[in-house]
């Protein structure tokens, strides 16, 4: 109960959020939420840390982008296109990953994306370093238009909150509850019968099927696509996101998007207000030092927040109870 008047207030807030916050912010922070949130699918519910979703979130923009623009194809069929690139892309990586485990399984999906990203920077289509630019919002289903940024702040919410359940009826489901198993003891959930490399192979797809879902809306969102979505560092980003927010819960890594992405819209405004109070002039140059800012988030997180914050937080209040 607790949790469906968690979820209310939430999704009040999100309908609301508009009226208050510039809508593109809103629309980016739902857009990595559900990024996180795909990843965290993966690494926090089935023990598997990937260092390539970069290649699922960029690639599947690249695709939509490219649909949408050069192929004057509707939104949703961009989006849907990207969506299934991403669970393409992760389909092929992922069977050929899941042969390893450990520190192999991640070094083998970072290989494998970076080598898509010299892809799309020798592609012609993507733009190369100047990125896929000027993609259309055009008219969802050919009648509602999204060039206003709230109509299309809704589309993109209504995306997010649908993919969000999706993971979260994933979780809760006999599937989600193997997937657990394979995490905790993946040596007994062989000895029980159950063919962990389909189970984590399924676990791997749906992760970068949805990852493709939040890179294909990102793009129709800012109308345009970088090489920095399938560089590496967008998946070190997405880790970050994951732990510092709380790895293995299911909120946890909508606060460390949040928390990210505000640093690093925000950061600049909050040094100048510093640097105001405090008189300390050195505070003017924080918006200058957003890497070293959440390299230090990321240190403290790990040495004394190890759960993440929504995971201390949680397991504080179990402790309580």
């Amino acid at each position: 109960m607790n949790k469906k008047i968690g979820y209310g207030i939430a999704l009040l807030a999100l309908l609301v959020a508009p009226q208050v916050v510039y809508p593109i912010l809103m629309m980016k922070l739902l857009c990595f939420a559900l990024f996180a949130c795909a990843f965290n699918l993966l690494i926090g519910f089935t023990g598997l840390l990937s260092f390539g979703h970069a290649a699922f979130f960029g690639g599947a923009g690249y695709i939509a982008g490219w649909a949408m623009r050069d192929k004057g194809l509707t939104p949703e069929v961009g989006i849907l296109l990207g969506t299934l690139a991403g669970a393409a892309i992760g389909l092929v990586m992922g069977a050929l990953a899941i042969r390893r485990q450990g520190i192999y399984f991640t070094m083998i999906t970072l290989a494998l994306a970076q080598m898509l990203y010299f892809v799309f920077l020798q592609a012609k289509f993507t733009g190369g370093e100047d990125g896929l630019q000027q993609v259309p919002r055009g008219k969802l289903l050919g009648v509602l238009d999204l060039g206003s940024d709230i109509t299309l702040y809704y589309v993109v919410l209504l995306i997010a909150v649908a993919g969000y359940a999706l993971i979260v009826r994933t979780v809760h489901s006999p599937f989600g509850q193997v997937l657990k198993a394979v995490k905790e003891n993946e040596p007994r959930a062989i000895s029980l019968g159950y063919d962990v490399d389909k189970y984590k192979l399924l676990a791997f797809v749906l992760s970068a099927g949805l990852s493709g879902l939040a890179g294909a809306t990102k793009t129709l969102v800012l109308g345009f696509e970088t090489l920095t979505d399938v560089h590496w560092t967008m998946s070190g980003l997405v880790v970050l996101m994951t732990l510092v927010g709380g790895l293995g819960t299911l909120v946890g890594p909508i606060v460390g998007a949040i928390i990210i992405l505000v640093l690093e819209n925000k950061l600049g405004e909050i040094g100048d207000f510093l640097a105001r109070v405090t008189t300390v002039d050195w505070f003017h140059s924080l918006g200058e030092s957003i890497t070293i800012v959440t390299g230090l988030i990321f240190i403290i997180c790990v040495l004394a927040f190890r759960r993440g914050i929504v995971g201390e937080i949680g397991a504080r209040l179990g402790k309580r109870a």
